[in-house]
């Protein structure tokens, strides 16, 4: 073994080098201490630790996979001494800490902290779990030895415990992390236990000890059992009409429990939910331009603008006088003038492709914005001031001024969306818009008319973003120029990138990973742009197809990887 071990000694420091740099910029940007302050696991684990071993047990799994091969106990062996070596960068950091911190504060002389804030004492007791500086720190070189092994844990056991290890953390730390949530739920759904269980279930706003080896037994033996293989299997071998029935009742269940959802989670995540909605609405439409058509746009947002100030124009008073219309009226406006400025785009750009059509998109964007914000377009749009006391929607005489209520209109809204994209993505023009994707000389050559074909692409994605917008400006009441900035343009692109380019499931998956889990996590806000990134760079690594994407993408990725690895072969022989 310790031969086996001598040969692999370079990738183990390769591999916690890689580990120990992600470990200390996590703690000396600060993430670490800060997400410290959120309990998944009673007091004692937090999802600071979480953030803290990633490096460690991300390490043990790059070197399980270079040795996937071997059976012998020496990856083991790595994966421990992988871990445990890149804790060094955070030894030395708390060494750091202890001289020029620590020490020079009380001798009252020039420390560190005046130039870098994250190094400080808090950052010593949580990298030394309180332990002191010697033992802490020892402690912490054994817990990165134990996470190298966790990594390889997830590559090297057999395929039920390991479906079962991964299945039981991973629905650990999710009740964990969403603690205050799901005791909402649970409240909503149990109105005189609530209380009581959600005691027993969690304490200090964390997943309760107990509870959550209980969570974890359970879960492990699901994922272990292999009940979902099962359920996939059962269900391919069923008759065809079977199939068809419970298709049928699934969905009705689904279209039960839609509509039950913002009752059963509160105000708070219901809003949350609508903000889901209007970017699945959203992404709907640019998963066209950009999944289907291969059209890079960066000024999604304009449209988004257009739908929101044509609702606010056309409902409110004192803009262009008295009108009478409601958002009920306005709407079909407020989409066809979407459509139109989808036009207009797209005669300009009909040439351009990939960077170029980038950079204008991102330029129309921002001269939009800045429109809307000058004086000279003031009288129309209220210029800095916006557009005030846009009207709620009424449904029969009924107010929809609650989350709950805008929760159904914006499920309706995706919905609509969702239906028009799948019958579009299966007709000829779906077709030819996946055909210019692919090559737009052959498309052409091929008799697809690119002209026609871009600007549907363009109008109809720019229909459902100001579909979105009016719903989004008839939420708040008032909308600014401010509201609509180039960040909405990438967060729709990140989640149809996120989710899978073409894919309609992974737009709703995209949404819920890029804006649904921020949202209930707005504590930690300052970080939203570094875990997009982090998450974007995993995502292109890892997984670049996305996390739900479309089959016909999925096989195009797969037959690249399979033709660079047989090149790479051709070339070592």
């Amino acid at each position: 073994m310790f031969n086996t071990l001598q040969e692999k000694f370079p990738l183990i420091q390769k591999f916690a080098l890689l580990g120990g740099i992600v470990a200390i910029y996590l703690t000396a940007v600060g993430v670490v201490i800060t997400f410290s302050l959120r309990n998944l696991i009673g007091t004692f684990v937090s999802l600071g630790h979480v953030f803290l071993v990633l490096g460690a047990v991300g390490a043990g799994v790059l070197i399980a996979q270079q040795f996937k091969d071997e059976d012998d106990a020496s990856t083991y062996v790595a994966g421990f001494l992988t871990g445990a070596m890149s804790s060094v960068s955070l030894i030395l950091f708390n060494i750091v800490v202890q001289l020029f911190v620590v020490q020079a504060s009380e001798e009252g002389v020039f420390h560190l902290r005046e130039m870098f804030v994250n190094f400080s004492p808090d950052s010593l007791a949580f990298l030394t779990f309180g332990q002191g500086f010697l033992f802490g720190n020892v402690l912490l070189f054994f817990l990165f030895g134990l996470m190298g092994l966790l990594g390889v844990s997830f590559i090297r056991l057999p395929e039920k415990i390991r479906r079962g290890w991964i299945n039981g953390l991973i629905w650990v730390f999710s009740v964990g992390l969403f603690s205050e949530n799901v005791s909402q739920v649970i409240r909503e759904l149990f109105k005189y236990s609530g209380t009581s269980f959600n005691k027993i279930l969690f304490t200090q706003k964390a997943l309760n000890p107990v509870a959550a080896i209980v969570l974890f037994a359970l879960t492990f033996a699901f994922g272990y059992m292999g009940i979902k293989t099962a359920t996939s299997q059962k269900w391919a071998a069923m008759p065809v009409e079977k199939q068809k029935t419970g298709r049928i009742v699934i969905t009705v269940m689904a279209v039960i429990f839609v509509a039950a959802l913002p009752w059963l989670v509160g105000l708070f995540l219901s809003q949350a939910l609508f903000i889901i909605g209007m970017y699945v609405m959203m992404g709907l439409g640019l998963n066209i331009v950009v999944g289907y058509a291969g059209l890079l746009d960066l000024g999604y947002v304009a449209f988004f603008a257009f739908g929101a100030y044509t609702m606010g124009i056309l409902t409110t008073t004192g803009v262009l006088g008295r009108s009478d219309l409601n958002f009920w009226t306005a709407l079909p406006f407020a989409m066809l003038v979407g459509v139109l400025w989808g036009v207009l785009l797209g005669f300009p750009v009909l040439r351009m492709r990939g960077d170029y059509l980038a950079i204008v998109t991102l330029g129309f964007g921002e001269i939009i914005r800045i429109l809307a914000l000058s004086n000279w377009l003031a009288p129309l749009g209220g210029g800095a001031q916006g557009v005030l006391h846009i009207p709620q929607p009424e449904f029969f005489g009924l107010s929809m001024n609650s989350p709950q209520a805008m929760y159904y209109l914006v499920v309706l809204g995706a919905v609509l969306a969702a239906f028009v994209t799948i019958r579009l993505r299966d007709s000829r023009l779906g077709r030819q818009w996946m055909a210019m994707r692919e090559d737009e000389d052959v498309a052409e050559a091929m008799g697809i008319n690119l002209v026609q074909t871009k600007l549907l692409a363009f109008s109809i994605g720019a229909a459902f973003s100001a579909l979105a917008g009016s719903i989004f400006a008839a939420r708040l009441g008032n909308i600014f120029p401010h509201s609509f900035n180039i960040l909405i343009s990438i967060n729709a692109l990140a989640l149809i990138i996120v989710g899978g380019l073409g894919s309609i499931p992974g737009v709703v998956v995209g949404a819920i990973i890029l804006i649904g889990l921020p949202e209930m996590l707005r504590e930690f806000a300052e970080y939203r742009l570094l875990m997009y990134g982090i998450l974007l760079i995993i995502m292109m690594i890892v997984k670049p197809d996305g996390f739900m994407p479309e089959a016909r993408r999925r096989q195009e990725i797969k037959d690249e990887k399979d033709f660079l690895t047989e090149q790479a072969a051709k070339s070592e022989g």
